[in-house]
């Protein structure tokens, strides 16, 4: 039985001993896989510092060009004002990006860049919280 098998055909292994075992593991382990060769996109919603919107931009000047770099591009890159807003059940971000990299080691070889690394001290320093979301085209 391989992975595959088992998320694609689980009715066929049902009485199979190693079921159990395939079923607490597999799915998570194909879907891993799966997605590992896949493109992924990361929309992250930015929370800035009140009075550190130089020093972050100071950080996106360093940033948002290494995306390139790593087969990645920044998609968009919005600052919405309080207009833009239809509804929301939680605060509004100062800033929301949406970026797609060929892969998910492409975003985390991004994320660990020595460059970038240098000047994470500017992103601590401006960003009060965030949030990323990752995920595929449907």
């Amino acid at each position: 039985m391989t992975t595959h098998d088992y998320v694609c055909c689980p009715d066929r292994y049902r009485d199979d001993p190693a079921s159990e075992l395939m079923s607490t593991f597999a799915i998570s382990f194909y879907f891993r896989q799966y997605l590992s060769d896949k493109m992924i996109y990361i929309t992250q919603l930015i929370y800035i510092k009140e009075g550190q919107e130089k020093i972050f931009d100071e950080f996106e000047d360093v940033a948002i060009p290494l995306i390139a770099e790593y087969n990645g591009k920044l998609l968009f890159r919005l600052r919405p004002n309080k207009d833009s807003f239809v509804e929301t059940w939680i605060d509004k971000p100062y800033e929301i990006h949406l970026v797609e990299f060929d892969s998910e080691q492409d975003f985390k070889n991004f994320m660990i860049d020595e460059e970038r690394k240098k000047f994470l001290h500017l992103k601590e320093q401006s960003i009060k919280s965030s949030i990323l979301y990752k995920g595929v085209r449907l």
